[in-house]
């Protein structure tokens, strides 16, 4: 390490740990926590883009996987419009990547190393792989309603890894503590349980209406009112849950940040279903269609963090001699 003209570190240095002999260097906790919400972000957004491409009638833009064409793993000119939006949507796939193997990087890199963050990084990459197979067989089944809707699912179970994962890297790798009553535990988790109800009967919506991705993919054969009456029941029957784990939050003291993380849920799920019963109305016209799928993952996510918001982990006290063994040499323990 260079000094300046006193003996100390100038300005340029990064500081370093000295790790069974090696140097490495130190990666803060706010990279850490940046990096797994970028993941949050990716996931997010490319549920989103999957569904412009369903809604454009791209869903076959590229007919074959993994190449996108007979010949070629790139898009050609000939298949136009519809082989760009596809293709482009795969292209993000690998962008997701990148952002996950980066978890994996900080994670790995961090100081001390949280074995509970590398093994929320290691779960999310390989949900993407198995995502990415997922995505080739419903191509390979020419869109499939539902393999279409396994896709949806399983991008969701990744966005609440990856929300996992955003949480515990601003925690301490300690044990959890509940900060509200164990009644109200419970109604939380049932939020939760209700809202995947939700997404699976909408993705039946979705597999019986008219975006199927291609005018020649098949549908599931269900009555598309029937289904959409039914998942309006589950979203009327989830904003009464909330409204009660609501005034029971408020009852019984919770925390201020856990109040607000239920009122802000029913904020988006009131949004959400004013979208969705304008789009029923008015035919699902694309771009309804496509602001609800953004509502559908903002409640997935505010139902995930209310979820979080109710216990906090402890930090776990780090004996002396711990604590010593973890300093750089020639560094004294503080």
């Amino acid at each position: 390490m260079r000094t300046g003209r006193r003996g100390g570190p100038t300005p340029g240095d990064r500081p370093r740990l000295t790790i069974d002999g090696v140097a490495r260097p130190r990666v803060s906790p706010l990279l850490v926590t940046r990096v797994c919400l970028a993941a949050v972000v990716a996931n997010a957004v490319i549920v989103v883009t999957g569904a412009l491409v369903r809604l454009t009638g791209s869903g076959l833009g590229c007919p074959t996987w993994p190449q996108c064409t007979g010949s070629s793993y790139v898009n050609t000119p000939a298949y136009g419009i519809h082989g760009v939006i596809e293709f482009g949507n795969r292209t993000l796939t690998f962008v997701l990547s990148l952002v996950v193997a980066a978890c994996i990087l900080v994670t790995l890199a961090q100081h001390p190393r949280r074995r509970d963050l590398l093994w929320w990084s290691w779960s999310l990459f390989l949900g993407i792989v198995g995502q990415a197979l997922l995505g080739g067989l419903t191509v390979r089944t020419h869109l499939n309603p539902w393999t279409v809707s396994a896709h949806f699912l399983l991008s969701m179970a990744l966005i609440a890894a990856a929300v996992t994962l955003h949480v515990r890297s601003r925690e301490p790798d300690g044990p959890a503590a509940a900060l509200v009553h164990p009644q109200m535990r419970r109604l939380v988790s049932l939020l939760v349980g209700v809202t995947v109800a939700v997404l699976a009967l909408g993705t039946l919506v979705t597999g019986s209406g008219p975006h199927a991705g291609d005018r020649t993919a098949r549908r599931t054969g269900f009555d598309p009112a029937m289904v959409s009456h039914l998942h309006a029941d589950a979203v009327m029957l989830l904003i009464g849950l909330t409204v009660a784990t609501l005034a029971g939050l408020r009852a019984t003291g919770a925390p201020a940040r856990v109040q607000r993380a239920a009122t802000v849920l029913a904020g988006v799920e009131l949004a959400q279903g004013a979208i969705g019963y304008l789009q029923y109305f008015l035919q699902l016209p694309v771009a309804l269609v496509a602001a609800h799928v953004i509502g559908a993952c903002t409640v997935w996510l505010a139902v995930l963090y209310l979820c979080f918001a109710c216990r906090e982990r402890v930090a776990v006290p780090v004996l002396i001699s711990e604590r010593v063994s973890a300093e750089p040499r020639g560094v004294p323990a503080r």
